[in-house]
C-alpha cells in the first residue's frame, strides 16, 4: 500500500467522498481530479482508503441557569462532536462509508456508529446508498454541524425531524434514529446537468411503541439550483461555500412520512414533516461574499394522538411514547464574509432569527448576532455570538404554556476538520 501526500483542505467527511471522482460526477459535474486526503491509502488502481477527524468544542454561558438563582449565569465547557470519518472504495461503482461521534459526550463520552454506508455510484442518474445514513431532510439537516453556516445552528433553531430526538438508537417505541440518522436506503441522483438533485429514502423510523405494524418512514428531497450548480458528494449540501463555489440559488424542497410515526401503544399518529429551503450565496465585485439561509417547517401528525397522550409523558405507569413537533416554525441568517485577510483568516459577521409556533403552546423566538473567523472554510473556524429569547428557556419542550422569560447566552465554539 502506498500513503499519498498531504493536503488538509481536501479531508472531511464529504471530501473524502471525492477521491475516486464519483462523487461529484453523480450530481452532473463530470468526471474529478483525485484530491489528496490527510492519509489516504492507495492499494491499487481502484482500490483505497482514507481516514479523517473532526472536533468541535465550545464554552456557553447562559443567563438565568443556575438553579433557582436569576442573577447567576451558568459556566458550560462542551464537546460537542470528535468523528472519525473512514472511507474506501473496492470497485469502480463500489464503496464504503463508516464515520463514528462521541454522541454522549457530556457525560464522559461514548464512540457510536454515526454512518454505515455501502454506496453503488454507478451514473450522474441514479445511485444507491444502503445502511446507516443521513435521512433526506432540509438543508440544515444535510449540512450537518461541520457544514452549517452557523455553529449553534441545531441546539437553538428549529424543530427536530424524527431522526434527531435521540443520541442513542432504541427500539421500546422512543427513537426512530439518531444524529438524523436512520437504517434504509436511500436512491439519489441529478439531472439537467447537475441542476434538479433528488433523494428518495426509505427507513425503519419509530421502532416498536405507535408503530406495532413496522410500518416505515418515506422520506425525499428535491433541489433545484438556478445559478452555479452546488458541488457536494452525494445528497449532502452546505450552509456556505464562503464563495469558493461561484453564485449560488438553489431552493429545495423536502418531505417525511410514517403511518403510526408518533404517539403510544394504543394512541398512535401518522407523521408528516414537510420543509423548504433556500440559499443564496453572491460573490460581490470586491471579493466579499453574502450568503442568506432561509429554512420553513410545518410537521403535523394525525389520528389518535391526543393533546392528553403528550400531556402524560412521564407520567407514572403512562406507556412509551414519541412526542413530536406540531406546528410551523422558520430560520432565516445572513453574513458576510470580509474580502480581506486579517492574521490567518476572514471575518464573517452574520445575523439570525428563529420562530417556532407550536399549535397548541405559546411561540418561541430566538435572535442571534455573531462573527465567524474563516481560517480554512469549513476545515478551521473560531464561531462567537450572542443569543437572546425565550426559545433558550423552554428549549423543545413544546408542550409547555408556560409564558416563559426571555434569557441571554453568550458562546464561543471551535471546529477543526482533517
Amino acid at each position: 500500500m502506498q500513503m499519498t501526500g498531504f493536503n488538509p483542505q481536501k479531508l472531511s467527511s464529504r471530501t473524502i467522498g471525492l477521491l475516486s471522482g464519483v462523487a461529484l460526477g453523480a450530481i452532473g459535474l463530470g468526471q474529478a481530479p483525485e484530491a489528496q486526503a490527510g492519509a489516504t491509502f492507495k492499494i491499487d488502481d481502484t482500490k483505497w482508503v482514507s481516514v479523517g477527524a473532526g472536533l468541535r468544542t465550545s464554552f456557553r454561558a447562559q443567563e438565568g441557569s443556575v438553579g433557582a438563582n436569576a442573577d447567576k449565569w451558568s459556566n458550560d465547557f462542551n464537546l460537542d462532536n470528535i468523528r472519525l470519518y473512514i472511507n474506501g472504495q473496492i470497485h469502480k461503482y463500489l464503496k464504503v462509508e463508516f464515520n463514528t461521534d462521541c454522541q454522549t459526550c457530556g457525560n464522559g463520552g461514548e464512540v457510536r456508529v454515526l454512518d454505515a454506508i455501502g454506496k453503488f455510484e454507478v451514473t450522474p442518474y441514479a445511485n444507491l446508498w444502503v445502511g446507516r445514513m443521513l435521512v433526506p431532510a432540509e438543508r440544515r439537516e444535510m449540512n450537518g454541524p461541520f457544514y452549517s453556516a452557523v455553529y449553534n445552528i441545531f441546539s437553538a433553531g428549529t424543530p427536530f425531524e424524527p431522526s434527531d430526538y435521540n443520541l442513542t438508537i432504541k427500539s421500546d417505541g422512543t427513537s426512530a434514529g439518531s444524529f438524523g440518522r436512520d437504517d434504509g436506503a436511500t436512491f439519489w441522483g441529478a439531472v439537467f446537468d447537475g441542476r434538479f438533485q433528488y433523494a428518495a429514502g426509505f427507513f425503519r423510523g419509530l421502532r416498536g411503541g405507535a408503530n406495532v405494524d413496522d410500518n416505515i418512514m418515506y422520506a425525499q428531497r428535491f433541489a433545484y439550483n438556478f445559478w452555479d450548480v452546488e458541488k457536494n458528494p452525494g445528497y449532502y449540501t452546505s450552509g456556505t461555500y464562503y464563495g469558493k463555489g461561484g453564485d449560488i440559488l438553489t431552493v429545495g424542497v423536502a418531505n417525511q412520512y410514517q403511518e403510526d410515526g408518533a404517539g403510544a401503544l394504543g394512541s398512535p399518529g401518522s407523521f408528516r414533516g414537510t420543509t423548504a429551503d433556500v440559499l443564496m450565496e453572491k460573490v460581490l465585485p470586491g471579493g466579499g461574499v453574502v450568503t442568506f439561509n432561509g429554512e420553513y417547517k410545518n410537521y403535523g401528525i394525525t389520528g389518535p394522538y391526543s393533546q392528553a397522550i403528550r400531556d402524560a409523558e412521564g407520567a407514572v405507569g403512562a406507556p412509551a411514547q414519541f412526542s413530536m413537533f406540531e406546528g410551523n416554525a422558520y430560520d432565516v441568517s445572513g453574513m458576510y464574509l470580509f474580502p480581506q485577510k486579517i492574521g490567518i483568516g476572514q471575518f464573517q459577521p452574520f445575523l439570525r432569527y428563529v420562530n417556532v409556533s407550536p399549535d397548541n403552546s405559546p411561540n418561541r423566538e430566538v435572535y442571534e448576532g455573531g462573527v465567524n473567523y474563516i481560517i480554512d472554510g469549513h476545515n478551521a473556524k473560531i464561531f462567537a455570538s450572542y443569543q437572546y429569547g425565550d426559545l433558550l428557556t423552554k428549549g423543545l419542550n413544546y408542550k409547555s404554556t408556560a409564558s416563559g422569560e426571555n434569557a441571554s447566552q453568550v458562546m464561543v465554539g471551535f471546529q477543526w476538520q482533517i
